[in-house]
């Protein structure tokens, strides 16, 4: 008798208007340009400069760090490689396996991403392609051939908007001011993954629930992200010039602590990605 594993599986589709092929090449050989710069879109956003995609099975997705290469983070190594109908990895930092299928279609291609684990296997990131592929691909093949081919930076400033019902604010925001969303709209309220962006230009607008947060309260709970050179120093001369922590330096992706000024308002402040550092060198903490 053969042994039944018992797995879960999440997966998403969006059709882009390009062929298979084409679709693959965009897939695999583009990933730095169409993987979003942004503060929780990197195991170690302080750091990480794009995401890197090696050939071939046995080949790598990787977190790339420095220009040497010698420190990057593996994500993934690729367990299965078809072009232009199928690519599967097994994840280095969890128990997923990721199969995306590329299907052509009247209008070109339905690019679908399944990620599946065992019941009681870890998912510490895996699946988090399923949630970002489909806006992000999409934007990126709508835009290709009329911006560079390279990871965007993002602006040092960005705004975080807190709300108690933060994925009907999110389809409100798209559908009446016109925003850009950089990610995944959830389906309702109760999803665990509550962290839309909006792009407005190179600057990140992120909502959130306002739950979350302790104290955020009324229609005001609005904080500004600014992203400094030198998270630590910059938190050292906040305490020294009075100002009241209301949150500890922490790590998740990004790395940000968060004050209240001399009235109360609220700011974030993050530690400067390596793109946002070489693109305003002169910049201070």
């Amino acid at each position: 008798m053969t042994e039944r594993t018992e797995v879960r599986s999440v997966s998403a589709a969006v059709e882009v208007a390009i062929d298979p092929a084409t679709a693959f090449r965009v897939f695999t050989e583009e990933l730095e340009a169409w993987w979003l710069q942004g503060p929780i879109n990197f195991f170690d956003s302080t750091r990480a400069r794009a995401m890197r995609m090696e050939p071939g099975v046995g080949g790598r997705i990787l977190e790339v760090y420095d220009q040497a290469g010698a420190d990057d983070l593996e994500v993934a190594r690729i367990v299965e490689w078809a072009p232009p109908s199928r690519l599967v990895w097994r994840s280095s930092l969890d128990d997923v396996t990721t199969t995306v299928t590329f299907t052509e279609t009247p209008a070109g291609t339905t690019v679908r991403v399944e990620a599946r684990l065992p019941l009681d296997g870890e998912d510490h990131g895996g699946t988090a392609w399923v949630r970002v592929v489909p806006t992000w691909l999409a934007r990126w093949v709508d835009r290709r051939d009329v911006v560079a081919r390279e990871p965007e930076t993002l602006s040092r400033l960005a705004v975080e908007v807190r709300y108690d019902r933060p994925v009907a604010a999110a389809r409100w925001l798209r559908d009446v001011f016109g925003l850009e969303p950089a990610s995944r709209i959830p389906d309702d309220e109760a999803d665990e993954h509550v962290w839309v962006e909006f792009r407005a230009g190179d600057a990140a607008i992120i909502v959130l629930p306002r739950a979350e947060r302790p104290g955020a309260t009324g229609p005001g709970s609005t904080v500004p992200w600014v992203f400094v050179d030198d998270l630590d120093a910059h938190y050292e001369r906040a305490v020294a010039g009075g100002a009241t922590i209301e949150v500890d330096i922490w790590h998740h992706g990004a790395r940000a602590y968060e004050a209240s000024d001399l009235e109360g308002h609220r700011w974030s402040f993050a530690q400067a990605s390596p793109r946002m550092r070489a693109a305003s060198p002169r910049a201070q903490a």
